[in-house]
């Protein structure tokens, strides 16, 4: 069975290798058509609340976040709501049912989501561990109100100063904000202070690059990835942080740092069972999302007129929906490190 390659744990100042994933083997029996038809499967810190944490606004119909330091790049409807739970549903899968990797131990006191969308993490994992305080920030009121008792959801802005206490978190975990800071340094510095000697922090994020070993060139998943690495670059909040997260955490103190790397593949071309279903979940979170994830970036961001971006969304569409022939994927990296015993204090940014 496929599973990813990890590297060994490091000290501060260590060298970085760059952990590879294991390659995707592919379902034997798979026809090389071009699929055309396979859509048809796809089944401001807490003391400083402020009017502006609910400013919407619209693009074409979809809801998008803006707070006093971020316009959020992607929907928060509910079509991008219901794509967040699917992708929740198929990381749990990809990690064996497993909501972390970090070894915090069966006993965690007091957790922090950053970033934490619709809450779905923070939920499941409060429901795993009824004895620890979970708290869960965002810059969207899009969680629900029936949670359990031993979490709470907090309107925060995670690029502003953190307000938590310093040393106050056993586990701080993060996932999925690419595209959404503008100092990731900084905001590991406030997560380096505020965790425990001894705590953990651990971070998963998406290679946003959609890649085929079997396309060319000019693909439309090259020409697309190609416009969102610009865009992240323009509005000064990178989409490469994939690429970065690692040299960051040891950077800022952690230790024992531990990366984590997966192939995952786009659509039911693999001959692993889990990674089948893991495939064809991520397709339909694809399907749903592309128009979503475009809109604010190609028209706010890089300028483009609305029925180009349509053109634009229906070739990468199709170019999805056709797995069968291209066989996609993406990256994942997961990255965790340890607070140490005696450690240099972080710098506030």
């Amino acid at each position: 069975m496929p599973s990813p390659t990890g590297s060994q744990p490091q000290s501060p100042g260590a060298a970085i290798a760059s952990p590879e994933a294991e390659d995707i083997t592919a379902d034997p029996h798979l026809g090389d058509e071009t699929d055309s038809a396979a859509g048809d499967e796809v089944a401001e810190s807490t003391s400083s609340l402020t009017d502006s944490i609910f400013d919407y606004r619209k693009i074409h119909g979809r809801t998008f976040q803006s707070s006093r330091t971020t316009e959020y790049w992607a929907p928060i409807d509910n079509q991008q709501v219901e794509g967040l739970d699917i992708t929740h549903h198929f990381l749990t899968l990809l990690l064996d049912d497993q909501l972390f990797l970090a070894p915090i131990g069966d006993n965690p006191q007091t957790v922090l989501d950053v970033g934490t969308g619709t809450g779905v993490w923070a939920i499941d994992f409060a429901d795993q561990f009824p004895s620890a305080e979970v708290i869960g920030f965002d810059i969207s009121p899009i969680q629900p109100s029936w949670v359990p008792p031993n979490l709470r959801f907090e309107i925060d802005d995670a690029q502003l100063p953190w307000t938590y206490k310093s040393s106050l978190f056993d586990f701080i975990h993060i996932r999925n904000l690419h595209g959404g800071i503008s100092d990731w340094p900084a905001l590991y510095r406030h997560a380096f202070r505020c965790t425990r000697t001894g705590g953990y922090i651990e971070h998963l994020e998406f290679n946003i690059r959609t890649l085929s070993d079997l396309a060319e060139p000019d693909h439309i998943y090259n020409r697309w990835n190609a416009l969102f690495a610009e865009a992240g670059e323009r509005m000064g909040r990178t989409f490469q942080i994939y690429d970065q997260m690692q040299s960051h955490i040891l950077d800022v103190g952690y230790v024992d740092v531990v990366a984590k790397t997966y192939k995952v593949p786009i659509g039911g071309w693999a001959a692993d069972k889990k990674l089948k279903d893991v495939g064809m979940y991520t397709l339909l979170f694809l399907d749903q999302s592309l128009e979503g994830f475009a809109l604010y970036m190609l028209k706010n961001v890089m300028g483009w007129e609305y029925p180009e971006i349509q053109v634009l969304v229906a070739q990468m569409r199709q170019g999805l929906r056709q797995w069968k022939k291209w066989q996609p994927y993406y990256e994942i990296k997961l990255v965790y490190g340890r607070k140490p015993e005696s450690s240099r204090s972080a710098v506030d940014a």
